[in-house]
């Protein structure tokens, strides 16, 4: 440090200094300590107290008198417990219960939705079911009515021809149609329609006239008319019975027809039936120009076993 070199450097670094010191002094007491020149410092003035609690307009200037502080007991300290950290804690449980009950909700609506989906097609199918069933018992029905129509129209039909051919058959007959009898037919030797013989007698006699009888008249029937050729019927099987063969004859002696098994017959065995009847068409009788175009007779045939 470089020194004074006068006695007035001294001096003046002297005098400098002493009032340097007086400016502090007075900054200290005038500046510093006066409370009205103090920096405001930022933040919530607090009024003076000894208590966390009191009333009344009056500031005391000393600590008062008070009554000793309860103590607080363990169940008040529990009490103390902060609800904002209980709000905190429990907030997220409560929005985790609210989620989870609003997704079974959801679930279950969409359980309810689906099952009253299913329940209205399984309506829908069985309405479906019961209407296609409905539609084929109607069209089975119908089609059983149709049938029935039908096979009655057939019976009619076959009914109203078979009349026709009464009406037609009576007519050439004539008188016949006035008759109390229920069939058709004629039957003779003379030119007029009818059937000629007694009531009493058997259709198929030889002879129109005379009283009736008990016998049989012969193996051959054919109402007067006798037989020209008589084939036998082959003995093929083990079987014996009698068979009668009902014949249809015209005028030329012809057999047009021959049916065995009629009234009469003691064994239906078929072998002895078709032999009959093959004999009973290949038999010729005598001509006749007053018989009818179909005379009815028959043929009786005894089939026994030979020892």
């Amino acid at each position: 440090m470089r020194g004074f070199k006068t006695k007035y450097e001294k001096q003046s670094a002297a005098i400098t200094t002493v009032i340097g010191i007086l400016i502090l002094f007075l900054l200290f007491f005038y500046v510093t300590l006066d409370p009205d020149d103090i920096p405001v410092e930022y933040g919530m003035e607090v009024n003076f107290g000894t208590t966390d609690f009191g009333s009344g307009r009056k500031q005391p200037k000393q600590k008062i008198r008070q009554a000793p502080t309860p103590k607080i007991s363990e169940p008040e300290k529990v009490e103390e417990i902060k609800p904002k950290e209980e709000i905190k804690q429990s907030e997220p449980a409560k929005a985790a219960e609210t989620t989870k009950a609003e997704n079974v909700l959801t679930q279950e609506q969409e359980e309810a939705i689906a099952l009253k989906k299913a329940e209205e097609a399984k309506k829908l199918a069985e309405a479906a079911e019961r209407k296609a069933k409905a539609e084929a018992e109607r069209k089975e029905r119908e089609e059983a009515e149709r049938k029935e129509r039908e096979r009655q129209a057939a019976i009619a039909k076959a009914k109203a021809e078979q009349d026709a051919k009464k009406k037609k058959l009576d007519a050439l007959l004539g008188g016949v149609t006035n008759s109390d009898g229920t069939d058709s037919g004629s039957e003779g030797n003379d030119n007029t329609a009818g059937d000629k013989g007694k009531e009493t007698g058997d259709p198929n006699a030889s002879g129109y006239y005379g009283k009736a009888g008990s016998g049989r008249g012969g193996n051959y029937q054919l109402g007067g008319r006798a037989p020209l050729s008589r084939p036998k019927p082959e003995y093929i099987c083990n079987e014996e019975g009698i068979v009668v063969v009902s014949i249809s004859v015209n005028r030329s002696g012809k057999v047009i027809s021959a049916t065995a098994g009629a009234r009469g017959t003691t064994n239906s065995a078929a072998c002895l039936l078709d032999k009959a009847k093959a004999a009973a068409l290949k038999t010729r009788w005598e001509s006749d120009s007053n018989a009818p175009d179909k005379q009815v007779g028959k043929i009786i045939y005894n089939f026994k076993l030979t020892e």
